[in-house]
Parts: C-alpha cells; structure tokens; sequence
C-alpha cells in the first residue's frame, strides 16, 4: 500500500438537483431536508458519504483493497470476524489491545471507506474505532427551496388477500372487484430545483492512521464528481457535481521539513478558503445552474495553499497534482 498523503486539503463542490429530492428526511415523511427558519435545503454528510461509497464500490467491483465495509443490507460484524479469522490468533473471545489493533489495522488495509471515513468497529466482535480523514459538513442550497408534495395514482395493488393459496385464487379475487378497487394513491416529495454547496475536509494526521494514500485520494476526487452519475433514481431527479475547488496547503518556509510540517497542518482556515468562492445569482426563482454565476477570488488566496478546479466531464480529471 502507497504511503499516506502529506498535505491537508479542504474542497467545496457545487451540485444540483432538478425535480427530485436531494435528502429525504424520514422524521419528516421523507420529505426534502430544509433549514425551518430559512427554508434553504440541506443535505447530510451520510447521503454524501453513501455517494462516495456506491461510486467506488461500482467501480472497483468491491473488491478489496477497495471494498466498502457499510454496504446495503449486510452485517458489519460478518467483516470485522474476518478481520480477526485472517489475522495472528484468529477469532477469539474478549480480543486484547494487540489482536484489536491487528484487526483494525486490516481493516483499514482492505475497505476503503474505514480509511477515508473512519469507523465503529466494536458493534459485537472488536476492531476498535477509526477516525477518518475525510469529513463532510452537511450541504446548504444557495437559496431557499420550494418542498412540493405531488399526488401519484398507481394503476394496480399489492393486497395480500386472506385465504388466496395459488394464482388463480388471486385472479378470482382481482375479477370479483371494481376497477376503482384496483388502483392506489401514493405521494412523492420533489423540489423544483436548487444549487447546494458542499464543503469537506481532509486530514493528513488522521491520514497517517489509517494509510490513506495518494491513489486513495485520486480515487475519492473520481467518486466526488461522479458520484450522481450511477446513482440514478426517479425520486432523485436530475443530480448533479458541477464544479469541485480542491484547496492543497503545501506550505511556505524555505526549509523542507519545516514546509512539510506547515503542508500537514494547513497554512489557512478553511472558512477563509471557502469564503474564496462566491456564487450569486440575479434570478428571483432560479431554475437551472445557468441563473448562477461562480467566482473565484484568486487574488485572495493565501501564500502557502494551492488550489485546482475540477470539473465533471472534463477530459483528464482528477487535475495532476491534486
């Protein structure tokens, strides 16, 4: 495995949605997350991470050392057995501080998103925890965002009808009822559209622990642009990456240890380099990423970080260097 990345990198991404639901809130019928006192929509760090998650397990095939421990409808404790099976002392019960570590340690080796994002391994069998290096804060759209609840007919029924035992029994029961009888109302929560601004952050200290790497990084920029691409529903409408700042502190003193240790700590905060980004818009109801215009304020940028663009779609990417 390639050595940790050595530089600290916080990005902002912009990305829409056109006539879906970005984020449903289940609290909440499954309706589009919003701020109630700004009815500007929101996004949570665990629907991106899950996006990041469905890319790379698409296209690596989940296969280690890329594959994703949380992944629908599985038993996180089934991996962490193996962990323990493939490692010196195999399974045993009340696992000390070492057979924890070798655990966690093959972990980190063999599942991707344990070394970007971290995880709680002692959910039965003992792994430990990991703190990822890779964060999400929670997505907020640029303005506020209109919440529709639209009525949907559904022209058939799922009834499980007492007593029927065969096929035909069911065919029976569906001749014996008014056509009326055989349709279902439904609901579906959509927006009409809206931009949202992401912002992350990525920890070359926590790097160190669990060995995400420069290949990791190259494949997680990959994942962030295209994480909509194959994670296509009608109830998410039209989602999209369009545009991804990767701020890269490489530090300043002419002495090259030193600037390593400026490169690992960060030579900015980052809302200082968030704030480098300024999109407006003169639309009073924007429909398309088209009523927006992005600026970036390079003349601001502090002595010490770089920044790239990345672009979805663009030839090339992730940009070398990043």
């Amino acid at each position: 495995m390639s050595d940790a990345i050595k530089n600290r990198y916080e990005f902002l991404f912009l990305f829409d949605c056109e006539n879906g639901n970005p984020n449903g809130d289940p609290d909440s019928g499954n309706a589009p997350r919003v701020d109630p006192q700004d009815m500007r929509g929101l996004v949570s760090d665990v629907a991106q991470k899950r996006r990041v998650r469905n890319y790379v397990q698409t296209a690596r095939g989940n296969a280690m050392p890329n594959a994703i421990f949380i992944e629908h409808a599985t038993n996180l404790n089934t991996k962490i057995v193996k962990a323990h099976e493939e490692t010196k002392g195999g399974m045993v019960e009340d696992a000390g501080r070492e057979k924890v570590a070798l655990a966690r340690a093959w972990m980190c080796q063999n599942f991707y998103d344990v070394r970007a994002f971290g995880a709680v391994m002692s959910t039965g069998p003992n792994a430990g925890q990991v703190r990822g290096p890779v964060q999400f804060a929670f997505a907020r759209s640029l303005d506020p965002i209109l919440p529709l609840d639209a009525s949907i007919t559904r022209m058939a029924v799922a009834e499980n009808v007492k007593g029927a035992k065969s096929s035909k029994d069911y065919e029976k029961w569906e001749a014996e009822q008014a056509e009326d009888e055989l349709r279902t109302m439904g609901r579906k929560s959509l927006i009409p559209y809206g931009l949202y601004v992401g912002k992350g952050f990525i920890s070359a200290h926590l790097a160190e622990g669990t060995g995400f790497s420069d290949d990791d990084l190259k494949l997680f920029w990959e994942a962030l642009l295209n994480m909509y691409e194959h994670d296509r529903s009608a109830s998410k409408g039209l989602m999209s990456v369009r545009e991804v700042f990767v701020f890269k502190h490489v530090g300043t003193d002419s002495d090259a240890k030193q600037r390593g240790q400026q490169a690992k700590l960060g030579c900015a905060p980052a809302h200082r380099l968030f704030d480098l980004v300024k999109v407006k818009t003169g639309v009073e109801a924007p429909r398309k990423y088209e009523d927006y215009t992005v600026a970036f304020d390079k003349a601001g940028l502090p002595k010490g970080v770089e920044v790239s663009f990345l672009v979805a779609g663009a030839k090339g990417y992730p940009a070398p260097g990043v």
